[in-house]
């Protein structure tokens, strides 16, 4: 079951592209905006990372952090930034140990065949952990704006 509104996010660490830790909430800023999304350099993913990256300046400027998490390893987000340029911080959960504490590791269907997945999701988390809004089953295009918007009443 997708966590909610209110509820309180796991702690976790995981490694960015570059092999660094990044931990949760010890790492945090005021805000953070961790995106689910299913693979590196698939279209709705490049979009959706590409529409985070050229808006991080302006979440940086309300200290917003925004972190996108995959099951890929940190050498395919390395490729995946440097194919795109991207500015976003993506984080590797290979064991999917994360994205299952979310609840977005769900049982997805296409063209009749079940298969397990990442369901494409975005949270807003305070420093202390409580999810602050929550997009299930996003649609990529605008939706870093959408996010945005959104925490304007947060800050």
């Amino acid at each position: 079951m997708i966590l909610g509104v209110n509820d309180h996010a796991p702690a976790f660490t995981l490694s960015d592209a570059s092999g660094n830790a990044w931990t949760f909430p010890t790492d945090a800023s005021h805000l953070t905006i961790l995106y689910f999304y299913p693979k590196d350099n698939t279209a709705g993913c490049t979009t959706e990372a590409q529409e985070f990256s050229e808006l991080l300046p302006e979440f940086s400027r309300l200290d917003a952090q925004v972190f996108g998490i995959s099951p890929d390893s940190a050498a395919s987000h390395q490729k995946f930034i440097e194919k795109h340029n991207l500015s976003v911080t993506l984080l590797s959960d290979p064991e999917k140990l994360v994205i299952s504490a979310f609840g977005v590791w769900v049982q997805k269907k296409m063209y009749g065949r079940e298969y397990m997945g990442v369901q494409r999701s975005t949270f807003v988390l305070d420093a202390a952990g409580k999810i602050l809004a929550v997009w299930e089953k996003v649609k990529v295009k605008g939706h870093a704006s959408d996010v945005l918007q959104t925490i304007f009443a947060f800050v």
